[in-house]
């Protein structure tokens, strides 16, 4: 690799100050890196930022699923949608007790016995999290790309599934119940500082009570500064035809969508 002599003189001529040489490094990530000092502290106007960034993310955990919101936009896709309850009563509980979020209470029991008459290849299903906030700016977005995906391939799908106070593995217990080979949940990731809206997607074969996550696949960031929906449905669907084709998700199944653009 070819060096620029003048270049290099240039800077060994002049004082380089500290936001030039981070100048480059900020354009490509929002994470808080060369945020200076007034004197031993940082300075004030990062401090409120901090402070702000901080007060979004705690919002974002203790945020609600919008679900009349959610209902009336899914209904686009003339599915069913259910929506159904983990048995972690409130959202205390829900953080204290992560083990009640993985579990449905009767109620969605019921409800999913009901509608588990006949098979189906996938069910999608949507959770809070640890960010409804994430969830609400944006699943439908992703799914507008996905579901057509989907349908056009001939995949036959179960109802809809919204889920208040669902933790990753209550997917496993949807699938089951609606007789599903893969289920797919899109969820609140826990926030960042710089990203309280990320949706993270984890999509499992032959989803069943007691599985744990090397048996699931992870598409994280999803958000319009992150992963875009384009790309993330690109990455689902390839996964999804894999799963399918191999018959396993998990720590085996890789995402070489990468590979297909080189």
């Amino acid at each position: 690799m070819e060096r620029n002599e003048g270049n290099m003189d240039e800077i060994k001529d002049r004082e380089i100050s500290h936001d030039e040489l981070l100048h480059g490094l900020r354009q490509f990530t929002a994470a808080r890196i060369g945020i200076g000092r007034t004197g031993a502290s940082i300075p004030i106007s990062q401090s409120l930022e901090l402070k702000l960034a901080h007060a979004h993310a705690r919002d974002a955990v203790y945020s609600e699923l919008d679900i009349d919101k959610l209902s009336a936009d899914l209904k686009q896709f003339e599915l069913l949608v259910l929506v159904l309850h983990s048995k972690a009563a409130y959202r205390e509980q829900y953080l204290q007790r992560p083990d009640l979020g993985r579990q449905l209470d009767e109620a969605s029991v019921s409800t999913l016995r009901y509608y588990s008459h006949d098979k189906t290849d996938i069910t999608i299903i949507i959770a809070d999290g640890l960010s409804a906030t994430a969830v609400n700016h944006n699943t439908i977005g992703l799914l507008k790309i996905l579901i057509p995906q989907l349908q056009a391939s001939g995949f036959k799908l179960a109802p809809l599934c919204l889920v208040k106070q669902g933790r990753v593995a209550i997917a496993d217990h949807i699938g089951a119940d609606l007789n599903s080979r893969l289920a797919i949940i899109l969820i609140g990731e826990r926030p960042g500082l710089s990203s309280a809206d990320s949706m993270g997607v984890y999509l499992t074969y032959n989803p069943k009570v007691g599985l744990t996550d090397e048996s699931r696949n992870c598409i994280s960031n999803i958000r319009p500064h992150g992963l875009t929906f384009k790309m993330a449905s690109k990455k689902i669907f390839y996964l999804i035809q894999e799963a399918f084709k191999r018959k396993l998700s998990g720590v085996v199944l890789k995402d070489n969508t990468g590979l297909l653009d080189s």
